[in-house]
């Protein structure tokens, strides 16, 4: 079986209230027309990229019964769902982003915290 980077991918788990990111590519020319040296807009405060995959969100405590201590079923853990979703591009802060390498392409982890916009390609209604 061949194993591309796409299926790669479909292996990581994103954890808890994280988003993973590719950053989308930003032009080297500015609206001025200004050509700008690489790296400068990897340093900027607020980036931008394409959320490839989602955590399954914040985890919800279980209400304890204590008619269900004695059972001793295993507990099932329920999360409350990010507002992030793949495919949408978000507009997130820098400095609450970790990057990482992942098959020679470079990606941010990202706390839905630190996202501040999301835009979908489906209507909002």
């Amino acid at each position: 079986m061949k194993v591309t980077a796409n299926s790669k991918l479909k292996n990581l788990i994103v954890v808890g209230d994280r988003v993973l990111i590719r950053p989308a590519r930003e032009t080297d020319k500015t609206d001025s027309g200004l050509y700008l040296p690489p790296g400068v807009q990897e340093k900027e405060k607020i980036q931008r990229g394409y959320v490839i995959k989602v955590g399954p969100g914040y985890p919800l405590p279980m209400p304890a019964e204590e008619d269900d201590l004695w059972k001793g079923r295993e507990e099932q853990v329920k999360y409350l769902p990010l507002q992030a979703q793949e495919g949408d591009l978000a507009i997130f802060l820098q400095k609450g982003a970790i990057e990482v390498l992942y098959e020679k392409e470079k990606y941010f982890i990202v706390s839905q915290a630190s996202i501040l916009m999301l835009e979908r390609e489906e209507d909002l209604r």
